[in-house]
């Protein structure tokens, strides 16, 4: 029995060991599975982590080089300081220079021959109009004077003789006392006595004539700006010899003002138009005068209107030939905006100016008006709401991108 039983428990453990032995090798297997994938897991964890890597720094080298290009792109664009027009005043007014001149203005001169015997006014005399300004001594004209009459006398007599020996011959004519042929030369010689004393007459008037330019008058009242002559001086008043002015007179009551209107300004020289006048020399004054004429044509080669200004002087505050501003009111049409100078560009196509429109430059032509200095008058081209650039450079052209300062745009902008 002890023999059995030994022979079952060692059959037994024959049997359990097989059982025991797959068991174990089903761990292993569950085990080496569980490191497989547990590897197979690390390696793909780690080849996502090393891919994720790799991803980013290609994208961040593309996107530095993304940005890298926009900054060179966007340094390459030139930042612009810009500006914006300024508006007119509605009362504009242009100021034009001119000078003051008389209203009358003539030299005197001497029309007969002599010496200067005497001149009653000097400079900044007014005188009246007749009043005597010089007198002459005329001895040639004074004797020429003398004989002219004798020979108007001779003649006058010649000619009595000859109607009396005309009227005879005619009466004896009829009687057949006399040709008649005889008739006709007493007749004849009567007529041309006759036209002798009329050419003797019309000597004796023409050198009294003469005789009466002595006395040198003034042609109308107004002030003595000049005396070119002093007593014993010779007076030529030949026609071989320029003659020489006397005396220069002016009438200051009332004085012209001629002013070259610049064409684009035409509108504002209207006759009639009220025009002011100021002069350094009277500080803070300003003289009212009338435009009264234009010359109704533009000068070619000025492109300019000469209109006429006349201004009261009774006060004869005003003086011929200083140096004045005329001041004319535009009218409304005639608005313009104000830039400053240093946004021109001069170029072989005309005056530009640089506007910035749509992130871009582009060049407009400008028509100028008046010189400040600093700034300047455009009359056309230009809107208030556009943005000039300003110090332009030289190479830029239309169609060039820019960009706008932008701490100087807000300052333009408030």
């Amino acid at each position: 029995m002890t023999s059995n039983d030994t022979t079952a428990t060692t059959t037994l453990d024959e049997t359990q060991e097989p059982a025991v032995l797959f068991r174990e090798t089903a761990e292993g297997k569950r085990l080496r599975r569980r490191v497989i994938l547990t590897a197979i897991f690390l390696l793909t964890a780690t080849a996502l982590a090393l891919g994720g890597v790799i991803a980013y720094g290609i994208h961040a080298r593309v996107e530095a080089a993304a940005k890298l290009q926009w900054t060179t792109a966007q340094a390459t664009i030139p930042i612009v300081s810009v500006i914006s027009p300024t508006s007119t005043p509605p009362d504009e007014e242009i100021a034009l220079p001119g000078n003051t001149q008389a209203f009358i203005d003539a030299p005197i001169y001497a029309r007969t021959s002599g010496y200067l015997q005497h001149w009653y006014f000097d400079i900044g005399a007014h005188v009246q109009q007749g009043q005597m300004l010089a007198e002459i001594e005329t001895p040639e004209i004074d004797q020429q004077l003398r004989q002219a009459r004798a020979d108007l006398q001779a003649a006058q007599v010649n000619l009595d003789l000859a109607q009396t020996t005309a009227t005879r011959l005619q009466l004896l004519v009829k009687e057949a006392a006399v040709s008649k042929q005889e008739t006709d030369q007493a007749v004849s010689t009567f007529n041309a006595q006759k036209a002798t004393v009329e050419a003797r007459a019309a000597e004796v008037h023409r050198l009294e004539k003469m005789q009466g330019f002595q006395k040198i008058y003034a042609p109308f009242a107004g002030v003595i700006t000049a005396r070119n002559t002093d007593i014993g001086a010779l007076i030529d008043a030949g026609a071989t010899t320029p003659s020489k002015e006397l005396f220069h007179l002016a009438s200051i009551d009332k004085l012209r003002v001629y002013v070259a209107v610049p064409e684009i300004y035409m509108r504002a020289a209207q006759p009639g138009a009220t025009a002011s006048l100021t002069l350094d020399e009277f500080p803070g004054q300003v003289f009212l005068g009338t435009l009264t004429r234009t010359a109704n044509a533009i000068d070619p080669t000025s492109h300019t209107l000469r209109v006429e200004v006349d201004i009261d002087n009774p006060s004869g505050q005003l003086l011929p030939g200083a140096y004045v501003f005329v001041h004319l009111k535009l009218p409304q049409a005639s608005r313009s905006v104000a830039v400053p100078a240093n946004t021109l560009l001069f170029r072989s196509e005309g005056l530009r100016v640089a506007v910035v429109r749509d992130g871009r430059a582009e060049l407009v032509p400008v028509t100028i008006g008046r010189d400040y200095g600093s700034t300047v008058e455009v009359v056309s081209g230009l809107r208030l709401d556009d943005v000039v650039i300003i110090n332009p450079a030289d190479s830029l052209i239309s169609g060039t991108p820019v960009r706008v300062n932008e701490r100087q745009a807000v300052a333009t902008a408030q």
